[in-house]
C-alpha cells in the first residue's frame, strides 16, 4: 500500500490544482472561440438542435427535451447553464442576431425572467442553419469525443460569418472576463470583404466600414472619437446615452419621452432607473418632475416623465444623463480563445482570425467535394463506357458462373470459365480494363439505363461533374477564386438578413446640469438616541421643542444649505451635507447616520455634532481620555473632503469631549477615580487641529477623563453625582495641570 502513496508539497498541488481548474473555466465554459464567436454551451446546444432536426422549417419542440438532449449527450454541467444559454440566443434585445426561434416567455427586457424549461419550445432560426450548421457533413470541421467518448461533437461550428462581431460575448472566467459589443451585420461583411480585398488595411480604414458597435437597444454613443483605440488595442469604455425626446401635451406642459435605453441598462437596471428618478423628487434634487410612468410594451420602450409647466427641459434631460444610467459605459474587452489559448484581440485581429477560419473550411469543403466528385467522374466515364459495348458485357454476365468471375473479367480481363457466343466476344472481352468502382457500377447497373434518354442523361451529367471538377480545382488552386466564393456567400447573407444600424454613433457634449440653488433657510438638525438624523422647519421645531430637546440627543439650528459636522472619539471629523439629510415632519423616523456620512458606528463613537456655520463662528475645545486639551479655531474645519482628522491623538488615547466656546468661562474635568478639577479656560492653549495639545489634569496611573463640564459666572451649574447633587460652581479652583478635588459619594 505504500508504494501506492505519492508525497508531494500541499503548495505545489494547490498550485496545479487550480491552474487546471482555471484553464477549465477558461477554455471549456467562459470564453468564446474567435472562430465561431461561441461559448462550447451555446455551441453544443445549437448542435444538439441540429442532431434532433429542430430546423426552423419544422415545427418548435420542448426546451426541456433540447436541455435533456444536450446535458445527456455534450454538456454534462446542469441543465440551468443550458438552458440560460438557449434562452439568451433567442432574446433580440441581447442579441444583434439571434439564433434561436423561441416559442413561449422567454423573459423581457426589463429584467423578468423566462418561463420554465417545460413551458417553453424552440427551433432554429433560418440564418443558424445556413450559417452555422450548414456544412457540417462536408468534414470541414474536426469532431472531438464527448464527455464520456460516446458521442463526438464539432469541436468548432463551421460558421459563415463573424459572428464574435455581429453578437458580441459576456462571460467571466477565472482571472479574466470578456466583454464584446455587438455590431451591425451588414457593416461587418463589409468590413471583412475590405480586409479580403487588402491584408493590410489598417483599423482606422476598417472603421470606415464597421462604424462601431450596434447595440440592440440602439442608443447614442458618444464617445466616437475614443473608438478608434479600443478596436485597437480591444479595451476601453464605449459611453452610451438613451435616446429622448420632447413631446408637447395640454397645458403647455413638456413629457420627456425616453424611446431607447443605453445597452447595459436593460434588465433589472430598468427599474434601478425609474426608482433613482423617483428619487431625485423624494430627496428634492428636483422639483420638475409631476409623474413618471413605463409605457414600454412589445413594440418598444417608452417610459414617459411628465414636467411642470415652466421646466427646463433640455436641463432635466442633463441631469438624468449624471445622476441616473441613462448615460452609462459599455467596458469593452474583447477577449476570446485563439489558438487554444485567451487572447485580447483587436477589431482586425478577430477578422483575420475569422477569415483564416473560412480559408480553412472552404479549403476543406472543396477538397472534400473535389474528391467527391472525382469519383462520380469515374464512375460516370465507366458507365458511359460500358454503354458503348453494353452487349459484350451482357455475354459476359450470361456467360460467368458468378459475380466475382464477371468482374474480374471486367476489371482484369480474365475470361477463363466464361462462356462466349463467339470467338470474336471473348478476345474483346480479354481487353477490357475498368476499375474497381466501375465495375461495381456496371454490377449494379439496371437495364432502364439503357433507354437513349438515360444515356443521355447520363452524359449531361458527366458534363456537369466536369464542369464541377474544373470549378473546384480553380477554388482550391487560386486565392483568389475561394475568396469570391466566401465573399458571395456574405453577400447572400447581408442581402437577406442585414438591417438598419439602430445605435446612432456621435461625438456627444458634455452633459451639462446647472443644479438649481435651493432658497436658504434656517432649519433644524435632529438625531436621537439610536443615530437616526432628520431635518425639520423652524416653526415644526418651535411646536414640538420640548419633546425635541428630551427625545433627541442632538439638536441645533443649521442652514438647508450648509453642513454638519460630526466628531467622534477616535479624532476625525465627518461632513455632511444638510441637503443629504431628511426633510420632513417631527414625527418621520429619519435615516441612519451612517448611511449619510463615512461615519460607522461600529468602529467609533459620535462625541459632538453641529453645524459648520457654528464652527466658523466659535472657537473648539478638544478633551482627550488621557487629558490633553487645547482650544482650535473653527475656521480650521471648514473643509471640502467629507472625513478629516480634526485632532492628533497619543497612543491608545481618544477624545471625550468636543464643544464650541461661547460665554463658558471655566472647565471642569471630571476623572473616573472621582477627581475634579475646575479652572479658567484661558489656561489652554489655543493651537492648531494637527496638534496634541497641553494637559489639563494629573492622572494616575490608571486614571482617565471621564467627563467634562462648563461653568458660567453667572450661572450655578449642578449635576448628579453617585446619587447626590454637586454644584460645580463650589469646587475650589484650581490650576490646569492640577490634580484636583477628590469627591466623595
Amino acid at each position: 500500500m505504500e508504494d501506492r502513496i505519492i508525497k508531494t508539497e500541499y503548495s505545489e498541488e494547490m498550485q496545479k490544482s487550480f491552474i487546471d481548474y482555471a484553464m477549465s473555466v477558461i477554455i471549456a465554459r467562459a470564453l468564446p472561440d474567435v472562430r465561431d464567436g461561441l461559448k462550447p454551451v451555446q455551441r453544443r446546444t445549437l448542435y444538439d438542435m441540429h442532431e434532433l432536426g429542430i430546423r426552423y422549417d419544422r415545427p418548435y419542440r420542448k426546451s426541456a427535451r433540447i436541455v435533456g438532449d444536450t446535458m445527456g449527450k455534450y454538456h454534462p454541467h446542469g441543465d440551468s447553464s443550458i438552458y440560460e444559454a438557449l434562452v439568451v440566443m433567442t432574446q433580440e434585445f441581447k442579441r444583434g442576431l439571434p439564433l434561436v426561434d423561441g416559442h413561449g416567455n422567454f423573459g423581457n427586457i426589463e429584467g423578468d425572467g423566462a418561463a420554465a424549461m417545460r413551458y417553453t419550445e424552440a427551433r432554429l432560426q433560418k440564418i443558424t442553419q445556413e450559417a452555422f450548421l450548414a456544412d457540417l457533413d462536408k468534414d470541414v470541421v474536426d469532431f472531438v469525443p464527448n464527455f464520456d467518448e460516446t458521442e463526438k461533437e464539432p469541436s468548432v461550428l463551421p460558421v459563415k460569418i463573424p459572428n464574435l462581431l455581429v453578437n458580441g460575448s459576456e462571460g467571466i472566467a477565472v482571472g479574466m472576463a470578456t466583454s464584446i459589443p455587438p455590431h451591425n451585420l451588414g457593416e461587418v461583411i463589409d468590413g471583412v470583404k475590405a480586409y479580403m480585398q487588402n491584408e493590410n488595411i489598417t483599423t482606422k480604414e476598417l472603421m470606415r466600414y464597421i462604424k462601431g458597435p450596434d447595440f440592440p437597444t440602439g442608443g447614442i454613443v458618444i464617445n466616437k472619437d475614443e473608438l478608434l483605440e479600443i478596436y485597437e488595442t480591444g479595451t476601453g469604455k464605449i459611453k452610451v446615452r438613451g435616446k429622448v425626446t420632447f413631446e408637447k401635451v395640454k397645458g403647455g406642459k413638456t413629457n420627456v419621452v425616453i424611446t431607447e435605453i443605453p445597452y447595459p441598462m436593460i434588465g433589472v437596471n430598468i427599474a434601478k432607473f425609474l426608482s433613482d428618478v423617483a428619487s431625485l423628487a423624494e430627496t428634492k434634487k428636483t422639483q420638475d418632475i409631476v409623474d413618471i410612468s413605463n409605457q414600454s410594451s412589445k413594440e418598444g420602450i417608452r417610459i414617459v416623465i411628465e414636467l411642470r409647466k415652466d421646466a427646463d427641459a433640455e436641463n432635466f434631460v442633463n441631469m438624468l444623463y449624471k445622476k441616473t444610467r441613462l448615460e452609462d459605459t459599455f467596458g469593452v474587452n474583447m477577449l476570446a480563445i485563439y489558438n487554444g489559448r485567451p487572447e485580447t484581440m483587436s477589431l482586425k485581429q478577430i477578422i483575420k482570425a475569422n477569415v483564416d477560419f473560412q480559408y480553412q473550411v472552404a479549403t476543406r469543403k472543396y477538397t472534400n467535394l473535389l474528391a467527391k466528385e472525382m469519383e462520380r467522374k469515374e464512375i460516370q466515364e465507366g458507365l458511359i463506357k460500358a454503354c458503348n459495348v453494353i452487349d459484350l458485357i451482357i455475354e459476359i454476365l450470361r456467360g460467368s458462373k458468378d459475380r466475382n468471375m464477371a468482374k474480374a473479367c471486367l476489371t482484369e480481363g480474365k475470361t477463363d470459365g466464361i462462356r462466349f457466343k463467339s470467338r470474336e466476344s471473348g478476345i474483346m472481352a480479354a481487353q477490357l480494363k475498368f476499375t474497381e468502382k466501375q465495375a461495381n457500377a456496371i454490377l449494379e447497373m439496371r437495364l432502364y439505363k439503357l433507354i437513349g434518354l438515360e444515356l443521355e442523361a447520363l452524359i449531361n451529367e458527366h458534363e456537369e461533374t466536369m464542369a464541377n471538377i474544373y470549378r473546384y480545382e480553380d477554388i482550391l488552386e487560386r486565392k483568389d477564386s475561394m475568396a469570391q466564393v466566401i465573399m458571395n456567400e456574405l453577400d447572400d447573407f447581408k442581402k437577406e438578413y442585414s438591417r438598419k444600424r439602430r445605435t446612432v454613433i456621435e461625438n456627444g457634449q458634455e452633459a451639462v446640469y446647472k443644479e438649481k440653488e435651493p432658497e436658504e433657510m434656517e432649519i433644524f438638525f435632529l438625531m436621537d438616541r439610536f443615530g437616526y438624523a432628520r431635518t425639520v422647519d423652524t416653526s415644526t421645531y418651535e411646536r414640538n421643542k420640548e419633546a425635541a430637546d428630551a427625545e433627541n440627543k442632538f439638536v441645533f439650528s443649521c442652514k438647508n444649505t450648509g453642513k454638519v459636522c460630526l466628531f467622534t472619539n477616535t479624532g476625525q471629523m465627518h461632513t455632511i451635507k444638510v441637503s443629504d439629510i431628511p426633510f420632513g415632519k417631527f414625527r418621520d423616523k429619519g435615516v441612519p447616520i451612517d448611511n449619510i456620512s463615512n461615519y460607522s458606528s461600529d468602529r467609533e463613537e459620535i462625541v459632538y455634532i453641529t453645524s459648520q456655520t457654528e464652527l466658523n463662528l466659535r472657537q473648539v475645545v478638544f478633551v482627550t481620555a488621557k487629558s490633553m486639551t487645547k482650544i482650535v479655531d473653527g475656521g480650521e474645519f471648514d473643509v471640502a473632503k467629507r472625513t478629516v482628522a480634526a485632532t492628533k491623538l497619543g497612543e491608545g488615547d481618544s477624545v471625550v469631549s468636543v464643544t464650541t466656546l461661547s460665554d463658558q468661562r471655566n472647565i471642569v474635568l471630571q476623572s473616573k477615580e472621582g477627581f475634579f478639577l475646575r479652572f479658567p479656560i484661558e489656561e489652554i492653549s489655543e493651537m492648531k487641529k494637527a496638534a496634541i495639545g497641553v494637559r489639563g489634569m494629573k492622572l494616575g496611573d490608571k486614571d482617565s477623563i471621564e467627563a467634562v463640564y462648563y461653568t458660567r459666572n453667572s450661572d450655578e451649574t449642578a449635576i448628579e453625582y453617585k446619587s447626590r447633587n454637586l454644584v460645580l460652581n463650589s469646587i475650589k479652583p484650581g490650576k490646569r495641570d492640577g490634580k484636583g478635588i477628590k469627591v466623595r459619594a
